[in-house]
């Protein structure tokens, strides 16, 4: 549920293409903003709002729904959507990818709330999930702690904003700089 995050997305999957079999990527899950059945505040409405566009203005090509703000009643709370994400790649580690792009286009693109559970459920059960496994899963305690452990590891690495994209080799990790639209630019620094 990070703007900037779906913004990069094209990018990002670029990136990945030229890198397959080179170096394995692992997701972290930055949790952004905590449960909450509270409608988000209108100051934070408008500088989401806000954001978007500052996004379409920088990153050419990026679109978003702004019919999201008139026809749901958003709440700022992206755990949901992050369990959702968990639970659908303990299922099957192909789902984690598809879970993130569906969250994405429903949320911005479709203009539903990825907050509301009967959302994620849908997102699932459209991708082929276990919907009785993947409801159960959304509220076990064993989802919420692996999100709050990988909170805990983005931290520990200096991980504070999304996206980051962040280089593993042995012991040591060194933050690469993220272009949104340059692709080769990203590369360079992981096969340099």
């Amino acid at each position: 549920m990070c703007s900037w995050c779906w913004a990069f997305k094209p990018t990002w999957d670029n990136v990945k293409r030229e890198l397959l079999g080179k170096v394995k990527v692992v997701y972290l899950l930055g949790g952004l903003a905590p449960d909450s059945n509270e409608p988000m505040p209108i100051e934070t409405r408008e500088y989401v709002k806000g954001n978007w566009k500052r996004i379409q203005e920088m990153i050419p090509g990026t679109r978003f729904n702004y019919d999201f703000w008139t026809s749901c009643e958003p709440k700022r709370s992206t755990y949901p959507a992050c369990r959702a994400v968990i639970c659908a790649k303990q299922q099957h580690p192909d789902f984690e990818n598809l879970i993130i792009s569906g969250i994405q286009k429903s949320y911005y693109l479709e203009a539903q709330n990825p907050s509301n559970e009967d959302v994620l459920i849908d997102i699932a059960e459209n991708l082929g999930v276990d919907t009785e496994k993947f409801k159960i899963d959304l509220h076990s305690s064993k989802v919420n702690e692996i999100l709050i452990d990988e909170i805990k590891l983005a931290r520990s690495m200096e991980i504070n904003s999304m996206p980051t994209l962040a280089l593993q080799i042995n012991d040591i990790i060194k933050i690469i700089d993220i272009n949104y639209i340059d692709a080769n630019y990203i590369i360079k620094q992981i096969i340099a």
